[in-house]
Formats: C-alpha cells, structure tokens, sequence
C-alpha cells in the first residue's frame, strides 16, 4: 500500500453516480418479485437460514446486513476487492465528499457531503455523524469495530468543524480508514437520541439517507423502494427490490434457477446443470474472502480440554480441508489451511500474504495427518479409549458439541460428512447442533457453545480478518456479546501485534509482511480455530433484464447480497435493461 499522507478523495459523482465506472417453502413477495423485461423489480436469493425478524438497527451484528448500504449509509467506500483498496483514488466518497489525513496519521478529517436529506426529507448534518461516533463511544455493544479507546481502539475524539468532522486518534492508525470510514452507518440524531436503548433498539421503521427506505417488512419478505429525497439524482434506477426469506437452500435455488430471483448469493450443488445450463443470461463467479472456520470457545476455562493446546493441535491434523471443500462445498470455495490465508491461483484479498517458510514447520500449515493428531492427543494425556472415544486418567472425555446454521447445506455436509467422522477417527466425539440463524448467531455471540461454525471476513486485506478473529477488544466474557472474536481469544502480545500493525507505516511492506507472519504464526502455534475451507462471496446473477453487475475482473465492490454495505453500491449501479 501508499501512503496517503493528506490525500483528498476527489469527488467521483458523475451523472449522480458516487461509486467508480432447513425445510422450508420460498416467500412469496408482497407484490409480483418476478422480473419481466425492462421492469424495475429487483428479487434477491439469498438463504439466510432464517425468516425476517425485522430488525433494521445497523449496530446489531445480527441485522445489521439488512439495512447498511441501501438504507443507511457510511461516510466512504473501500472495495475491498480492489487491488490496492486504500490507495489514493481508490476509496470513493459517500456521504463524505472527501477526507485528509494529518502529517502524523493521528487525525482523520472527513467533508461532509452537503444538500443530503434523511428518508423524512429532513437535512443530514455533520452534527449526525459526530452524534453516530459519540454514540457509539456511549454504548460500547454498538461500537463493532472496536473503534474508540474504551474498546481497545484508537479514537479519542470526533468533532464538527464548519462542514468537516474531524476525529483524533491516540496513535498512527492509517489502516482505520476502512473501520471508520467504510464500516459505521451514519444514523439521524433526531430519532436516535431519543431512544432510551440504542443496544436493543429493533428500529422498525429505518430513517436513512440511502437509496432506498423500507417499505414493508414481513416474516417473509422485505421490500425497499426507492428513496424519493435521495440525493444522487436519478438514482436508484431500480424502483422496487423484494428480498424473500428462505430458511434452507432448496428452495431459494429453485427460484433462482427459474427466473423469479435474479440476484443470488447461495452455495448451489452442482451448479452447472442446477443454474447455468438454464439460461445463458445465468452467469457465477464467487473469489474468496476469508475462510470458513471450526471455532474453538477458549472462554470454558482451564476445566474445559479445548483450553489444552495438544487438543487443538490434534484437531487441526485430522480434518482433511480438501476433502472438506469437495465434498462439502463441491470443489466451488478452496481448502483452507492453518494460517488462514488463502493459496489458491484466486486469493482475493489476501494477496501474497502465506507464509510458506513457518508453515512447513507445523506440517505444511497442518496438512491432513491423522497420525499426528492421535500422537499429540497421547502427549495431552488422552490415552485411555472407550468406545470410540478418548479420555484422560481422571475420566474427562473428547466430546464436544458443534453449533451451525441449519439452512446452510453445504455446511451441514462439510461438519456432517467430513469434520465429524474424521475427528472421531482419532477419538473425538463430536454431535451437530442445527440451529435457526438467530438461535446460532447468538450462541456465538453470547460464548454460549463448545464448537461452531462459521467464516469471520474482515475487509481489505488479511491483517483485517486477523483482527476480527485475535483482537482482545472484539471479545467479550461468555454471556455477553461479542462483535466478532467468537472464541474468546485473549493475549496482550497478540493485541500489541495488531496495534503495531496499525500504525505502520502503508509504505513499510517489509514491517507489514513481519507482523502478518507473525499471526499466521498464532493461528499456527495457538490455534484458537481451525480455518477448513475458503469462504467465497457466493454470487449468481442474470443479465436477462437488468445490466449494471460486478463483474470479473471489474469489480467495484464485493458481489454477494450479503456484504455490506456494498449491496448498497452495487444496488446504485444497476438499471433495467432498455
């Protein structure tokens, strides 16, 4: 990466356009979701694995997905697909029209975009993104990205200068462009500092800024519509989108392969006969973002064998990650491995970032070996089995319970089909515990689970991932929530490697790599989860009647549905056709 010293985003508006050149039945729309050429309706595909709570407060790491990018929106964009997302003229402006920072890197002014109105037709100010970052500060379960020092961050202080915010940070920290700038929804201080809980708020009727408000909200499905005072003038183009509920991916594939979806973002089985020979407007292409990980609770306590080092060693041997990725996922994401960066010819983000050198030293970043795994549950003192199933000398045995979200199938065959019988092919009992999206996601974030199931992305790059999985600031006691960190990994060396990494200097390649090593080299000696296989932005879309679509290698944002807030820019870049 450059530097970017007092580097100004210019303004990239042109023609009003911001951003650069487990059983269950779909949902029916409240109004007709099909598509026909030239029509502006919009439908989503995208198996949540749960059905609408409709809940749009984009501080709750649950929901924040439904509402951040079209309806609330942030102070900038970092496509973190891009080849070098934080270099100067990379970053697209949003509701900041431009951004500079300080000789040191230690204060961050950003330009507020004048003339923007909330979705009541009231004006946005610099006063709301101050009352945002304030807030945020306030209440620190709202704070996700651990953003202000109460939270292990950096920021100190936000401010309103005329029409600027400028916001003082306790260190250099230029990489926090993204986690200020791209990852907090500007909210209205008006509505918001009348909410007694901002925490627990469910914010039924969002007040944004974004291209589009909710229109109605369901169990079944959500549809936004155009926003009338959206600023950005003819934009969107598409007036209407329905976004179905879909609790398992049978049915959302059906209705993407018959026509009535047209934006996917699902694992499709055999997908070549299953979508693409169905029409040729059908197209797929899903680059990797992070990977999909078994994540070991380290927060049970000395009493717990997962504290054991041995333990998790063995259990990273005797999971056969390609094996995982064929048959789990059907050769469409990549086998992972123990330093979480991903090796395939398509890296994404991750760029050049494997460590090839400290990886050889723990058997090729843990290559399948289930020999070894037995060997170092012997050394943990597992010797005695009883009925397929190891045990110490004081009776505790290896058996665990793996939580995972019920509706995702590809998940369910990965733990089903590969991760559970070859842990007990060395002697570790484990049992998978279904759970809906929202009974799973709060398992997680409560600590309240043994094993899961889940995947962590962190943004441009490898070192951001690093740091939802290691940075003790992310985490939480078991029992409260979590933002991310789902482990309960804690070590002040660690944290002190993600703050020096924080404030290298984006010239400093050398320092940058030293630091990444390093934490490969903690995923690799400590291993706090057991990264299994790549995970994709699962991305379907048809050209039959709507252009506009992130393509390869074009990307300008990320392309699944899920991500966000890009959905927000990809939404902003599509149009009917004709």
């Amino acid at each position: 990466m450059r530097p970017r010293h007092l580097m100004t985003v210019a303004v990239l508006a042109t023609a009003g356009l911001l951003a650069a050149a487990c059983s269950s039945s779909s949902s029916t729309p409240s109004t007709s979701p099909t598509s026909a050429a030239g029509a502006s309706t919009l439908t989503i595909s995208d198996e949540g694995g749960t059905t609408w709570p409709c809940d749009f407060n984009p501080f709750n790491s649950n929901n924040i997905a439904w509402s951040f990018g079209p309806v609330y929106e942030p102070l900038i964009f970092v496509n973190n697909l891009a080849a070098n997302p934080l270099a100067p003229g990379a970053v697209v402006p949003w509701l900041a029209t431009a951004y500079t920072w300080n000789s040191s890197n230690t204060q961050l002014t950003f330009t507020i975009r004048q003339g923007v109105k909330w979705s009541n037709g009231t004006p946005m100010t610099p006063a709301d993104v101050v009352f945002t970052f304030d807030m945020l500060k306030k209440y620190k379960p709202l704070d996700l990205q651990s953003l202000w020092t109460n939270a292990g961050g950096p920021l100190t202080n936000v401010v309103a200068k005329g029409n600027d915010v400028v916001m003082t940070l306790n260190k250099p920290s230029p990489l926090f462009l993204y986690n200020i700038g791209d990852q907090v929804a500007i909210v209205p201080q008006a509505i918001w500092s009348k909410i007694a809980n901002p925490v627990t708020y469910t914010d039924k009727n969002p007040v944004g800024t974004g291209a589009y408000t909710m229109k109605s909200c369901t169990s079944a499905n959500m549809q936004y519509t155009a926003n009338p005072h959206y600023y950005q003038p003819g934009l969107p183009k598409i007036k209407t989108v329905n976004y179905p509920s879909y609790t398992s991916n049978p049915p959302a594939n059906a209705d993407l392969a018959s026509g009535a979806d047209q934006w996917g973002s699902q694992y499709i089985p055999d997908i070549q006969s299953a979508y693409l020979a169905k029409s040729p407007d059908y197209h797929t292409y899903s680059p990797p973002i992070a990977s999909v990980s078994l994540i070991i609770n380290l927060g049970l306590g000395s009493s717990s064998p997962l504290s054991n080092v041995l333990v998790r060693q063995a259990m990273a041997y005797a999971i056969d990650r390609a094996k995982a990725a064929q048959i789990g996922e059907g050769g469409q994401e990549p086998p992972s491995n123990q330093t979480g960066i991903i090796t395939t010819a398509n890296k994404g983000p991750y760029g050049t970032a494997y460590d090839t050198a400290q990886a050889a030293q723990y058997g090729n970043a843990y290559a399948y070996n289930p020999a070894k795994a037995k060997s170092l549950l012997e050394q943990a003192g597992y010797t005695k089995v009883v009925g397929g199933v190891r045990e110490n000398s004081a009776g505790q045995k290896l058996s665990f319970a793996i939580v995972n979200n019920s509706g995702f199938s590809d998940w369910i065959a990965t733990l089903q089909d590969v991760v559970i019988p070859e842990l007990a092919a060395v002697g570790i009992q484990t049992h998978l515990n279904d759970l809906s999206q929202t009974s799973f996601q709060s398992a997680l974030y409560t600590g309240k689970f043994q094993l899961g199931y889940n995947d962590q992305p962190g943004g441009p790059g490898a070192f951001y991932e690093f740091r939802q999985w290691l940075f003790s600031g992310n985490t939480a006691p078991i029992g409260q929530l979590a933002s991310t960190n789902f482990e309960r990994y804690s070590n002040k060396n660690t944290d002190a490697l993600i703050n020096e990494y924080e404030t290298t200097p984006t010239s400093d390649t050398a320092k940058q790599t030293s630091i990444l090593n390093q934490l490969q080299g903690v995923f690799l000696k400590e291993v706090p989860v057991v990264p299994v296989t790549g995970e994709v932005d699962w991305y379907q879309w048809s050209t039959k009647n709507f252009t506009g679509w992130p393509v390869p290698p074009h990307w300008y944002a990320q392309p699944a549905q899920y991500q966000y807030p890009d959905w927000g820019q990809v939404l902003l870049h599509l149009a009917p056709k004709g």
